[in-house]
């Protein structure tokens, strides 16, 4: 509870100090609703502090993000905005109209919580209980999308607030299923994009943020491949089964497969030039035999592959499958090799990254915005990125007086994020797009 208490005091601390100390730090210089952006997201920071709370009480998994989205949209309509549901199954999508002619740009959070039992001593901890797969399952918002829901929710309200004066569009995106759609299902950014969630009108820009076990308030970008490109990998080893005691009578799968992992670690230890980017090859399940006196038949391999240059990408697949398929040759096996392509790398324009610093340096304060290092996890942000040029970073969460090394990382079922950081991410994301609009009017026809 005492975290909780002194959230409020951390956040207009962090609000107001930012904008003494930074107001030139845009080239630029701010958007003119600068000051009164300030005012307002201190004064919506109690509803976004509630909605964060009850979204993170009442969790749900993707594709089933029914209430959420539901709040969401009847929170988007009351501010006026023209608003489509059920894109991509529980999507929401809402635009802000502008008072004046101008550009196009979008804002997008996700909303789905993951299959943890929380373990975080709050008062609004989850308690919730559902199906998973077929397996019964704890819910919570480990990775922090309650946070990014509240927050966006949040921007959407001050930026209509002054909409009578933005010369452009914002369009407002919430996304289910970034972490993943349940088996047989799709679901995410790939099908926001395909059932229109960047047309009429198309966005000239996107930007969003993910909160992270940094301090709280800080913010990390980083341009080019910030997050890395996640694939799926199978490999299945098929000897022939024999007699535990009588390995010469059969081919030992297991023994095989044990070759495969260790000559998959040197595709990036020895094969790849890690100086361009980093790349992570991992198995991370085998599962083979039933008992110890049989060898059996066949073993499955699932791991996953991370990269940040798509060449890498191309590379290493081929050194996986050619790997796998040799080493199980060698021995009389078989190796079949299946690499499911997932989130693309998470790319951040460098031009929209260099132009977006003196925003996020305002919102963060003097020493608060930083370049952060390549992050071996993965983002269907992505997919939007793909389409548009786009902006990804990281709010920090972990509260004062805390190492932000020793806090409990994303997906943890300890993973907690300090109410301090609300603000920043509301200031931060309502800047970009003003900032953003205003800095680009000129460049589009006065004829809407």
């Amino acid at each position: 509870m005492q975290r909780i208490a002194r959230t409020f005091a951390t956040a207009l601390a962090v609000l107001f100090a930012s904008s003494a100390q930074n107001a030139a730090a845009q080239d630029a210089g701010p958007h003119p609703l600068a000051d009164e952006v300030i005012r307002l997201v201190g004064e919506v920071n109690p509803k976004v502090v509630e909605w964060r709370r009850d979204i993170h009480a009442n969790p749900e998994l993707g594709n089933r993000e029914f209430r959420t989205s539901a709040k969401v949209a009847e929170h988007l309509r009351g501010l006026g905005m023209a608003v489509r549901t059920e894109i991509g199954h529980t999507g929401v999508v809402g635009v802000l109209e502008g008072g004046l002619p101008g550009p196009t740009v979008a804002l997008r959070a996700d909303m789905d919580a993951l299959p943890v039992t929380e373990m975080v001593d709050l008062p609004f901890a989850s308690k919730v209980r559902t199906e998973y797969n077929g397996q019964e399952v704890g819910v919570m918002h480990a990775c922090g999308h309650d946070n990014h829901v509240a927050i966006l929710m949040g921007a959407a309200e001050v930026l209509a607030s002054v909409r009578d004066r933005i010369p452009g569009r914002v369009v407002f995106i919430f996304q289910p299923a970034e972490e993943g759609p349940p088996e047989g299902e799709r679901g995410g950014a790939e099908l926001m994009v395909e059932e229109g969630a960047l047309t009429d009108p198309r966005p000239d820009a996107i930007f969003g943020l993910h909160v992270w076990p940094d301090l709280v308030g800080t913010l990390q970008y980083r341009d080019r491949g910030a997050m890395a490109a996640a694939d799926g990998l199978y490999i299945r080893v098929v000897g022939r089964q024999t007699h535990g005691a009588v390995p010469w009578g059969g081919v030992d799968p297991i023994v095989v497969a044990s070759q495969i992992v260790m000559g998959l670690q040197t595709i990036t230890a020895r094969q790849t030039d890690v100086t361009k980017a980093p790349a992570i090859v991992t198995v991370g399940s085998i599962h083979g035999g039933v008992r110890g006196n049989i060898i059996p038949d066949s073993v499955v391999m699932v791991g996953t592959i991370r990269t940040f240059d798509a060449d890498m990408q191309a590379d290493i697949h081929d050194r996986i499958r050619r790997t796998a398929e040799h080493i199980a040759a060698s021995a009389g096996a078989t190796a079949e090799v299946r690499i499911g392509v997932g989130a693309p790398v998470t790319y951040n324009d460098p031009d929209l990254t260099r132009w977006a610093i003196p925003t996020l340096t305002r919102a963060a304060g003097v020493g608060g915005a930083v370049e952060g290092v390549p992050i071996t996890g993965a983002e269907d942000f992505s997919v939007y990125q793909h389409e548009i040029p786009g902006l990804f970073f990281f709010l920090g969460g972990v509260p004062e007086g805390q190492d932000p090394a020793a806090a409990p990382k994303n997906h943890s079922p300890y993973f907690f994020v300090d109410e301090g950081a609300l603000p920043v991410g509301v200031r931060a994301l309502s800047d970009l797009a003003l900032d953003y609009l205003f800095q680009n009017k000129r460049s589009v026809s006065e004829d809407r």
